[in-house]
């Protein structure tokens, strides 16, 4: 009984090993199917892959044959270009047949197919002989009637020529209709047209042969087999105009290949690491998610960080293509980062006037130029159109390893503080305005006071004297003179007196009555003082008006003192002993722009404006003296207060205009200021 106990067991261990014995069968059986299949299908692939290379090939040399040939018959048309002269002919045929192996002759015909001129090729024995190339060849009979019907090249059949050696050639015609009546004829050698037209495209260990339609080989070149190598054959008919060839491309492969046994290798390997690669994996897996989850942190740390602060950020690489930009930065420019990210060339916040300047910028950092550490300005548009200055503080980009791959960039925005600045600009004039007014203030009362009685006698001195010129009686020609003096001394003490309380009233901000004016007018009550002047120092007077001027809207008192303080003072420029030509140029003219105070009338008002200017030829203005020219009180002759330009600017700015200078072209100086239009 314990015997067949034992035995039964032992039977179940030999079953249990049978078992354990048939399972390592079973999976050795699949891994080497598994591993046949593999080979198997690498062979398969590489058959695929070397028959695909191979019809690739053969249909680039199809098309480089037909190129080659289509090339052949324009050289052949262009020798009838230099005229249809035999000798001539045979001169540009020769020279064809130097450059083209692959003809063995060229013929010209004419139109009844009789030869007028034939030339053979330099590279071989002469193969034809005249008497065998009559006009009843039916090959070139039939290839040049379908050049007849076509009017274009046609080929014909290829046909055996014997030679005299006892081997042959494989040869066709080429017929090409002449203009004016004939026919070119070249005879072309298949295989010489397989070795210049075909074979340099190939690769070594193939062989190129023409057969015809049913098969038959006509020509082949290239390596010969060898022993132990599988034959790969690919096909492509070559339809010419009249005839068909069929060009066979025979490619020689070694077999086994060393794909297939290297791929079976790879697998085995592969197999047997596969294991401890999952391994290996769920652990580093446990490590990349933790290492992600601390990136993770870091870059919502980082993109948070980046999202707060109102400084514009861009990285370029080295090849200027934009890699970042924040959102502080894109809602400076307008534009959205998908807009502005691996954008190459300019920039669409780039301003079209200022995109070369930019370009030259940016070459110089791409190049390696070292930007200010202290930054520069520099200007961009908006996607609205709106232009803005900007600080920019550039500095390299570099990644872990030390090495620059672009650059970074930092941007400020400075509307703002130039908002605040041109706020501040404008309240320091305001207070310098104030400060003139109230020093001229200060000046016109104690002239007010002490001129209006001394003025006040002068009128009535003179309006007496008028009264006793008119009671003598006397009408002769010098008191008509004085009378007319002592009437125009009358009339500038009056003008004194308004000057006076004008200046007077427009210290102390009382209204003055504006009047419309014509610009002629105004000069015309400042010329007659202009001339008296000008005689005196020698200066002639230049005046241009534009025609059709609008009036403009003035004080007529003050805007008159202005003309005329501004041409004495370029008048008294000119006194100099060594300057000979004195020209005061006065000008009236529609503005083209318009000065600082009126600025803020727009474009839309630009021609809304009366510009007038007051040219010299002196000796200019200083840098020295342009500083302090407007303050008060500040002057450069000894017998002046420094209150004329002061009092002038003033007036005008009380108009609304601006009085501005700029140097004169060649020498001299130019005082311009607006007004506006009534």
């Amino acid at each position: 009984m314990r015997g067949a106990i034992t035995g039964l067991r032992s039977l179940r261990s030999l079953h249990t090993l049978w078992q354990r014995w048939f399972l390592w069968v079973i999976l050795a059986v699949l891994v080497v199917a598994l591993l046949a299949t593999v080979v198997w299908l690498a062979g398969r692939h590489e058959v695929e892959q070397v028959q695909t290379a191979l019809d690739r090939d053969t249909a680039d040399a199809v098309s480089d044959l037909r190129s080659g040939l289509q090339r052949n018959a324009q050289s052949l048309r262009a020798t009838q270009a230099g005229g249809l002269d035999p000798e001539h002919w045979s001169v540009e045929a020769s020279a064809l047949l130097r450059q083209h192996r692959e003809w063995l002759r060229l013929e010209w015909r004419d139109a009844r197919l009789r030869t007028r001129a034939a030339v053979d090729t330099p590279y071989r024995r002469r193969v034809f002989e005249d008497e065998s190339r009559g006009p009843d060849q039916p090959d070139i009979v039939q290839a040049c009637a379908g050049a007849r019907k076509a009017s274009g090249p046609v080929y014909s059949s290829s046909h055996y020529v014997p030679a005299a050696s006892g081997s042959g050639l494989e040869v066709m015609e080429l017929c090409l209709p002449v203009e004016g009546g004939g026919f070119f004829v070249a005879t072309y050698s298949l295989r010489d047209t397989l070795i210049e037209l075909v074979a340099p495209t190939l690769t070594r260990g193939q062989e190129v042969a023409f057969t015809e339609v049913d098969g038959t080989r006509l020509v082949a070149v290239g390596a010969a087999r060898r022993v132990g190598t599988r034959v790969f054959t690919s096909q492509q008919m070559v339809e010419l105009p009249g005839t068909a060839l069929i060009l066979r491309v025979d490619g020689w492969r070694a077999a086994p290949d060393l794909f297939p046994n290297l791929l079976t290798g790879l697998v085995t390997a592969i197999s047997i690491a596969l294991v401890s690669v999952l391994v290996l994996l769920a652990r580093d897996t446990r490590r990349r998610l933790k290492a992600e989850h601390d990136l993770a942190d870091a870059l919502a740390f980082r993109k948070a960080m980046e999202d707060s602060v109102i400084t514009g950020l861009r990285a370029r690489d080295l090849q200027g293509r934009i890699t970042y930009v924040n959102p502080a930065f894109c809602e400076m420019v307008g534009f959205s980062a998908e807009e502005l990210t691996n954008h190459v060339g300019d920039v669409p916040y780039w301003p079209t006037e200022l995109a070369q300047e930019y370009r030259q910028r940016q070459a110089q950092r791409m190049a390696g130029g070292v930007p200010p550490r202290e930054g520069f300005e520099s200007i961009f548009m908006h996607k609205d159109g709106r232009r803005f200055p900007v600080l920019i503080f550039e500095a390299p980009l570099i990644n872990a390893q030390g090495a620059q791959t672009g650059w970074m960039s930092a941007f400020i925005d400075l509307s703002e503080q130039r908002r605040i600045e041109e706020l501040s600009r404008a309240s320091q004039e305001r207070l310098q305005a104030s400060a003139r007014l109230a020093t001229v203030g200060e000046m016109a009362s104690l002239l007010s006071h002490e001129l209006t009685q001394p003025l006040a006698a002068i009128a009535s001195y003179a309006s007496g004297s008028l009264n006793l010129l008119r009671h003598a009686g006397h009408s002769t020609g010098d008191h008509g003179e004085v009378a007319m003096a002592v009437r125009r001394i009358a009339e500038q003490a009056d003008r004194a007196g308004q000057v006076i309380r004008s200046v007077h009233d427009f210290v102390r901000r009382r209204e003055r009555t504006r009047e419309a004016v014509a610009p002629q007018a105004l000069l015309d009550a400042v010329l007659p003082l202009v001339r008296l002047q000008a005689r005196k120092l020698g200066v002639r007077i230049d005046v241009h008006v534009e025609e059709r001027l609008p009036r403009v809207q003035c004080d007529r008192t003050l805007v008159e003192q202005v003309l005329l303080n501004l041409a004495r003072n370029a008048m008294q420029a000119m006194d100099l002993p060594e300057l000979s030509d004195r020209v005061l140029q006065l000008r009236v003219l529609i503005a083209r722009t318009v000065g600082e105070s009126g600025g803020n009338a727009g474009k839309a008002d630009m021609r809304r404006w009366i510009e007038f200017s007051v040219a010299d030829r002196g000796g200019g203005i200083s840098a020295e003296v342009a500083a302090r020219l407007f303050t008060p009180f500040f002057t450069t002759r000894p017998d002046g207060m420094g209150l004329g330009l002061s009092l002038c600017r003033t007036v005008v700015e009380q108009h609304g205009g601006a009085l501005a200078y700029e140097p004169n072209r060649p020498r001299g100086t130019v005082f311009r200021f607006t007004l506006p239009t009534a």
